[in-house]
């Protein structure tokens, strides 16, 4: 009698799928985990609000020796201005483009960016996942930072009866409007950081697009250049940061609220989309 044994089957396992929330998880680690982001956040935060300080009791210290008419132009726009000055923004803009370029660059350099796509080959599920950590983060720093700065400054020169209430026309949106600037130029620099897969190139990218374009183009000479010029971030930011836009700044062709929100909108989900579509079509 003869025995015949059946050859044993090897069990066949199939792997699920990454979830987008433990994607959400893996980039938040990996985001924490850069020396950049524990120590440049507090850095810009405290630099931030010691500008706001200064400015605002620089203000303080000369009220009783502004003229009547002085003291009248600054309520309308020297609170704001005290609050979000413009030495401290433009240090935050460009530390939230470099901590952008970063979370995708450095992945690059490092070659983790052939791990995560041997783990994990879904690459826009992963691109989405860090957008979304890089987001959530910079928009709650942003908001952190902006309250901070606006409370401080206000408080300082609220003994001058000078100081602004949050629940004045167009205060509340100047405030949402700097916090949102953050997590703006940081999804700018991380898309330009996919783009050119080299830090300094993604910082001089995202350093021009945010900082040297509003300072060096004439948005007076065509209505062609104003309408281009109020589509950069800084610039709609500009604009929704000015309570009196017509009395202080009168300009031709002016923007609008609505136009500079759509703005930072569309800057965001650019770059977001830029950084989805290179990143699945180029080879880590």
């Amino acid at each position: 009698m003869t025995t015949v044994i059946e050859p044993t089957r090897r069990p066949t396992t199939t792997d699920a799928p990454a979830r987008f929330r433990d994607l959400v998880a893996a980039e938040w680690i990996k985001l924490w985990s850069l020396r950049s982001t524990r120590w440049t956040l507090p850095l810009v935060f405290l630099f931030v609000i010691a500008v706001s300080v200064n400015a605002s009791l620089a203000d303080h210290r000369n009220w009783p020796a502004y003229p009547e008419g002085r003291r009248e132009m600054f309520r309308l726009y020297g609170p704001v201005r005290d609050a979000f000055p413009e030495a401290g923004y433009l240090l935050l803009v460009l530390a939230s483009a470099t901590l952008g370029a970063l979370t995708v660059v450095g992945e690059y350099h490092s070659g983790l960016i052939r791990a995560t796509f041997a783990a994990v080959p879904a690459r826009r599920a992963v691109v989405a996942a860090k957008a979304t950590v890089l987001t959530g983060v910079m928009l709650a720093f942003g908001a952190v930072t902006a309250a901070t700065s606006f409370w401080v400054s206000q408080a300082i020169l609220a003994d001058r009866n000078a100081g602004w209430s949050i629940g004045e026309p167009g205060v509340l949106r100047a405030v949402v409007a700097s916090a949102v600037l953050v997590p703006v130029c940081a999804l700018v620099g991380m898309g330009m950081g996919a783009l050119t897969r080299h830090a300094a190139a993604a910082v001089f990218a995202a350093t021009t697009v945010l900082l040297l374009l509003p300072m060096v183009v004439d948005r007076d000479e065509h209505r062609w250049i104003a309408e281009l010029y109020d589509t950069l971030p800084v610039v709609a930011w500009l604009r929704l940061i000015e309570v009196h836009p017509d009395i202080l700044n009168p300009v031709p062709y002016p923007p609008t609220v609505a136009g500079s929100w759509l703005t930072l909108a569309a800057w965001s989900l650019a770059a977001v989309l830029a950084a989805v579509t290179v990143v699945h079509r180029r080879d880590p």
